[in-house]
């Protein structure tokens, strides 16, 4: 009976405080719907979540800041033209503006980041000025089509600043609208007594890019050299912001903490992204890079009926023979597109926050997986054994070699904060920690050796190309066999009196291990 007056006392207590709470939420509710006027409440009912729009935005910036690698890639390069010369040429100058439009354009979805930090919620108002600044972000690599074929016609620089300003523009529209109906902002400057405040730093941070392509627009007139190192400016400009404001820290003091420091939007290297932004974005890089090199077997690689007919005497399968190799490359690729893939995977899910310097590295290794399919193109381009294939086949290890070293740099630059950005079973002497490791370090190491070994067996170049790109998924496969055989053989030898024993205690214990910053300090 004791026990059963116990519990109907704990049930009795539970059901007051249950009342007790629900009468507060109730009073919070009702207060905060007396506060807010008629028109307000019939906005925010026709509100929704902007997850759906942001979705649509990150696959269409991605999109965009992949496809300028088409051009590249379909450079036809002659057999008696040496394929350096024609990278020093046209090829060289084609490069740059892919690499140019694709920083530029992840400048403007990192902008997009910040911008919807702050605005949670959209109405039809905000869909409709978001789609028009996405109109503008996809004209973007026209105008950068145009400054390379006429680097010194200034009407490419002029279209570009042109969408950069009205691009500006649309932002801070969105921004006015949204602290004009509160409802839509973040919750935590809802109740934030600086609203104003945020809203003039919001302002000035969105104005800095625009500003900067009105002075590189008006310097195309007098020297239209000094606009392109503008336009490069914008690229690194949060990072310029930061020397400057820690230099000027060092020569008058720290500066007082004002709200335009704080947490939201803002530009400082440190601040976190968006983690599930930047995979949506880099997943959709690596799809759209693996259906292009798809485009490009069903456009190149279907035969004419007429000469199939006449040189191959009607049969199909001898004149698709004569393919062989382009398929051989298109699987290679799509190999290593899909593990690239992988290891981004593996990364990311063990991270927490992804800082900006991480997305910076990140922006750089999905820059390189965009030049995949220019690393399929040339493969097969031209006749086995001559120096243009060798040459080709060192610039696809190249290109594969720095695809994966930024992902290792996102590693250490993880490690370096792993407090913050790694969940604990990945910090510095996790459990997890080596094969993390492994996977991150295998595909530089092996794009690495075989590039050396193009160079000492040049003959060979191909196949041992073909034979990396089809080796490297078993070797995913068996990849923590190889770690756990490692370690222990490490073990053995380092370490022979140590006993053969798991210690829990140790994974449990993760905290007290010396972080990785500690250790490099």
């Amino acid at each position: 009976m004791g026990e059963n007056d116990d519990s109907d006392i704990i049930e009795h207590h539970v059901e007051e405080e249950m009342e007790k709470k629900g009468a507060r939420s109730y009073a919070a509710s009702s207060s905060f719907l007396e506060s807010v006027s008629p028109s307000e409440r019939e906005g925010h009912s026709s509100t929704q979540s902007s997850h759906r729009l942001l979705a649509y935005s990150d696959a269409l910036i991605s999109i965009i800041a992949t496809v300028m690698i088409l051009p590249v890639a379909h450079t036809k390069v002659e057999d008696n033209e040496e394929l350096r010369e024609s990278l020093q040429g046209l090829l060289t100058t084609k490069i740059g503006v892919y690499l140019m439009t694709f920083l530029i354009v992840t400048v403007a979805w990192a902008a997009h980041i910040r911008l919807f930090q702050v605005v949670v919620r959209i109405d039809d108002c905000l869909a409709l000025l978001n789609l028009a600044c996405m109109m503008l972000i996809t004209f973007l690599p026209y105008t950068f089509s145009l400054m390379a074929t006429f680097p010194e016609n200034i009407l490419g620089i002029l279209l570009f600043c042109g969408c950069v300003m009205v691009i500006g523009v649309i932002q801070s529209v969105i921004v006015l609208y949204a602290f004009s109906r509160p409802f839509l902002l973040n919750e935590q400057i809802q109740i934030s007594e600086n609203q104003t405040f945020y809203k003039h730093h919001i302002l000035k941070v969105i104005m800095k890019v625009p500003i900067m392509c009105f002075f590189a627009s008006i310097f195309s007139f007098i020297f239209f050299q000094l606009s392109y190192v503008l336009l490069a400016i914008v690229i690194f400009l949060p990072y310029i912001s930061q020397c400057l404001k820690w230099c000027r820290s060092k020569a008058i003091g720290q500066v007082e903490e004002t709200p335009d420091s704080m947490l939201f939007y803002t530009y400082l290297p440190n601040e976190p992204l968006s983690k599930e932004r930047v995979e949506a974005f880099s997943d959709g890089v690596y799809a759209i890079v693996a259906t292009l090199l798809i485009l490009d077997i069903c456009e190149d690689n279907v035969p004419d009926p007429t000469i199939v007919q006449k040189q191959f005497g009607g049969s199909l399968t001898a004149a698709l023979r004569v393919y062989g190799p382009e398929y051989l490359a298109y699987f290679g690729s799509f190999a290593t597109v899909g593990l690239l893939w992988f290891v981004h995977h593996s990364l990311f899910l063990h991270v927490t926050k992804a800082t900006r310097f991480m997305g910076l590295l990140n922006t750089f290794s999905l820059a390189f997986v965009g030049g995949l399919p220019l690393a399929y193109q040339l493969t097969h381009e031209f006749p086995p054994n001559s120096h243009n294939e060798l040459e080709a086949i060192q610039i696809s290890c190249v290109i594969i070699f720095f695809a994966g070293i930024f992902q290792l740099a996102i590693w250490v630059v993880a490690l370096y904060n792993e407090q913050e950005t790694l969940h604990p079973y990945v910090r510095y002497g996790g459990r997890e920690h080596v094969l993390m490791l492994a996977k991150l370090a295998l595909y530089p190491c092996i794009a690495l050796g075989t590039f050396f070994l193009t160079c000492i067996l040049s003959k060979f170049s191909a196949p041992i190309f073909h034979l990396m790109e089809i080796t490297v998924p078993f070797a995913f496969l068996v990849l923590r066999i190889l770690v756990r055989l490692g370690l222990a053989l490490l073990r053995l030898l380092f370490c022979p009196d140590r006993p053969d024993r798991r210690i829990v205690i140790e994974e449990e214990a993760d905290e007290t291990r010396v972080p990785f910053n500690a250790l490099v300090t």
